[in-house]
C-alpha cells in the first residue's frame, strides 16, 4: 500500500458519522463551485464532481439544489476558504481548511482553539510545506481494464498513486492537485464512474505520540470539527 493510501484509510474522520455536518461541508463546496463557474453541472466539472461527492454521501437531492440556487442568491453570504496552519501540543503540525462568510469570527476561533488546548496559530504558508496537496479521486473499477494499465495511462495526467480499496470495491487515485481538471476529464471521457472527487493533504512525515499526548491532541482536533466554519482539518500525528 502506498504512503497516502495507508493516511487516508486511518484518518477517516468521525464527522462522517455526522450526515448533517457531512451536508453542510458538501453544500458550502457546492455553493462556492456554482459562485465560481457557474450553477449548470454540464459547464461546470467542479460542480459536477461535487455533486456526485452528495449523491455518494446520500444528501438528498433538494438540499443540493439549495446549495446551487445560494450561489445566485444576493441576500447570502459570500463565502471565502481561507486556511490556516498552526502547531498543536506536542509539535503537531495542524492545517485547518475553512469556508467561511465572517473571516474575522473564523480566525478569532481557531486562534482560541489553539491557544485554549496547548497550540498557537501560525502565519499562513508556514506549514504547508509539511504536506503535500493531493486530488484524490473514488472511481468503480471498470470490466477489461487493469490497476497496471490504468496507472499508466494516468501518469501522464498527474496520477502518482493508485490503489484498490477492497474494503469499498473502488479503485483510489491521488493525482498533484493542480491536476484536477485534466484528471477527472480523462475518467470521464473515458467512462469511469467517478463515486467522489476530493482534495487531501498528506503529511510528508508522521510524529508518534504517547495514548496521553494523543487524548490532548485528539481534544483540540475535535474543537476544529465542531466548528461550522471548519472544512477540513489536516495533521501529521500517526494514528493508533
Amino acid at each position: 500500500m502506498g504512503r497516502a493510501f495507508e493516511y487516508r484509510k486511518a484518518r477517516k474522520l468521525k464527522r462522517w458519522g455526522n450526515m448533517s455536518r457531512t451536508f453542510t461541508r458538501i453544500g458550502k463546496e457546492i455553493t462556492i463551485a456554482a459562485k465560481a463557474g457557474g450553477p449548470d453541472p454540464d459547464t461546470n466539472p467542479r460542480l459536477r464532481a461535487l455533486m456526485q461527492n452528495a449523491k455518494a454521501a446520500n444528501m438528498p437531492k433538494d438540499t443540493v439544489e439549495r446549495a446551487i440556487k445560494k450561489a445566485t442568491d444576493k441576500e447570502a453570504g459570500d463565502y471565502k476558504e481561507i486556511v490556516y496552519e498552526g502547531y498543536g501540543p506536542y509539535g503537531i503540525a495542524i492545517v485547518v481548511e475553512s469556508a467561511t462568510d465572517n473571516n474575522t469570527r473564523t480566525v478569532a476561533n481557531v486562534r482560541s482553539y489553539f491557544n485554549k488546548h496547548g497550540g498557537s496559530l501560525g502565519t499562513q504558508g508556514s506549514l504547508t510545506f509539511m504536506f503535500d496537496h493531493k486530488s484524490v479521486f473514488k472511481i468503480k473499477p471498470k470490466e477489461g481494464v487493469s490497476l497496471e494499465d490504468l496507472e499508466l495511462e494516468l501518469i501522464d495526467y498527474g496520477v502518482d498513486e493508485l490503489e484498490h480499496d477492497d474494503e469499498e470495491d473502488i479503485i483510489v487515485l491521488y493525482g498533484a492537485f493542480e491536476e484536477n481538471a485534466n484528471i477527472q476529464k480523462y475518467l470521464e471521457e473515458n467512462g469511469f464512474e467517478i463515486v467522489s472527487s476530493e482534495f487531501e493533504r498528506i503529511p510528508h512525515d508522521l510524529k508518534e505520540v504517547t495514548e496521553e499526548q494523543r487524548a490532548a491532541i485528539e481534544k483540540l482536533l475535535e474543537k476544529f470539527e465542531e466548528d461550522e466554519d471548519v472544512q477540513n482539518v489536516y495533521h501529521n500525528m500517526k494514528e493508533d
